[in-house]
């Protein structure tokens, strides 16, 4: 059986105080009620061992990006190895901003998978179209592309140890958000994707978070679509309180 699962994505924001702060509120919030999902914070590279020495099992803690190499000359950069190292579980890949501000590509994707699962590490894989994809119809392929050039090169037993994430991209931050209806067409095609490749036990299995401008007053709308196991959680990930009343929409 997939899970349900609610990750915050922090972005580039905190200082460190700020960000354990943070992590401290979600930890306590969680022990107070029953979570029907898995809950996990992702958080800058700075604060993931500070963090994970103040959260318990019941929160789970992820990096937001790794690097395509193990360790070397490559300033500024932070491996899978380091990020495991922390503690912390999960981490996300190919988020559109990585795509878009830093040219990340599908065969630099598929390294970084492979170095994070080597690492027992819980890949977030992010897929999802901009807003001139939707508007022309192309958007079912451009995310089946998406998928094909980093991940099918998996083994069956490794694609199920993926979380896929699909993002909208054109509803990241702009306030917009695809409807319960958008989100469940583009998830039930992800899954049939999988399906044509690794079989419908594999996909059915597959947990696909929706991440594009979810918030408490459409979480349990978007959440009761069949096909959709969760959230990637931006801004609403930065205040306890709207992240719970996400968790909460479970």
């Amino acid at each position: 059986m997939r899970k349900n699962i609610v990750a915050g994505n922090w972005k580039m924001n905190t200082t460190l105080a700020e960000g354990v702060g943070l992590a401290k509120d979600v930890n306590e919030a969680l022990k107070g009620i029953d979570a029907k999902c898995d809950v996990v914070i992702c958080v800058p590279f700075t604060h993931l061992a500070s963090v994970a020495g103040v959260i318990d099992s019941k929160l789970g803690l992820g990096a937001e990006n790794c690097a395509d190499h193990v360790k070397g000359a490559y300033t500024g950069e932070v491996s899978a190895p380091m990020v495991a190292s922390t503690g912390a579980k999960y981490v996300i890949l190919g988020h559109s901003e990585r795509r878009q501000y830093y040219g990340e590509t599908s065969e630099i994707l598929k390294t970084k998978v492979n170095l994070a699962l080597a690492e027992n590490l819980t890949p977030i894989f992010c897929i999802g179209e901009v807003l001139e994809e939707r508007e022309n119809g192309t958007f079912l392929d451009v995310v089946t592309k998406q998928i094909e050039e980093a991940l099918f090169d998996l083994s069956a037993e490794d694609f199920g140890k993926l979380i896929l994430a699909y993002e909208p991209v054109w509803a990241i931050g702009t306030g917009k958000t695809a409807t319960a209806e958008q989100a469940e067409e583009m998830h039930a095609h992800i899954r049939s994707v999988i399906a044509g490749k690794y079989g419908q036990e594999v996909a059915d299995n597959c947990s696909i978070l929706y991440g594009g401008s979810c918030k408490p007053s459409n979480a349990k709308e978007i959440f009761e679509k069949p096909n959709v196991d969760g959230g990637l959680i931006g801004g609403a990930a930065l205040d306890c309180a709207s992240f719970m009343g996400i968790v909460t929409a479970f």
